[in-house]
């Protein structure tokens, strides 16, 4: 997060409303204290037409794979969401039950397309929090995606050793463990996505 003679002010958090994207950096992004209160670029961002067309979260364990989570995309439905959509186009709400909390290795699939240009360091950065505190930071990278191709992001998340009393609190409150999803492209941002979790 910077050297130890220039370390970056963390960003308000309500400094979110920018029209502009240019000082959304990785790095401003990894200094961010808790989740964004709005989203910090606007959906017109997503200038190289990525669309996430289905996504899946399994249990990866030794013997066996357990499928937690999975979605799909209409075939036929090829739009983006518009400008001025609703932000719930970009949020969704997990319900994984207290179980979740003890698996050790969890994978993720993700299926996308994107138009006409390619994708130079594609990058997502994922930041998950319970209230104000930083549980784990994720930083993935995609380092070129070919145009008008659909593709397959496939990741695998470590999971953090919690302290009993957080992993208590998480369990006891629900919606109130949140992540951003930020995703790059030659260090522009360009897709910011929200989840809130329940594991009551």
């Amino acid at each position: 997060f910077g050297s130890s003679l220039y370390r970056p002010k963390p960003p308000p958090r309500n400094a979110c409303s920018r029209s502009s994207t240019a000082m959304v950096t990785p790095e401003y992004v990894n200094m961010l204290p808790a989740p964004t209160d709005q989203f910090l670029c606007p959906l017109s961002a997503n200038v190289y037409k990525i669309d996430f067309t289905s996504f899946k979260i399994r249990a990866v364990q030794d013997s066996a794979e357990v499928v937690l989570f999975q979605v799909q995309k209409d075939p036929g439905d090829v739009s983006l969401p518009a400008d001025d959509s609703n932000d719930s186009v970009r949020s969704i709400k997990y319900h994984f039950g207290p179980a979740f909390l003890d698996y050790k290795t969890i994978g993720t699939t993700l299926e996308f397309t994107i138009g006409d240009t390619p994708l130079h360091n594609f990058r997502m950065i994922e930041r998950h929090y319970f209230r104000d505190i930083l549980i784990k930071s994720y930083d993935f990278t995609l380092p070129f995606v070919i145009p008008n191709t659909t593709n397959t992001w496939e990741v695998i998340y470590t999971m953090p050793d919690l302290d009993p009393a957080i992993k208590q609190g998480i369990m006891a409150c629900p919606w109130e463990t949140k992540s951003d999803s930020f995703y790059f492209v030659s260090d522009q941002l360009v897709m910011h996505n929200k989840a809130e979790y329940n594991y009551s």
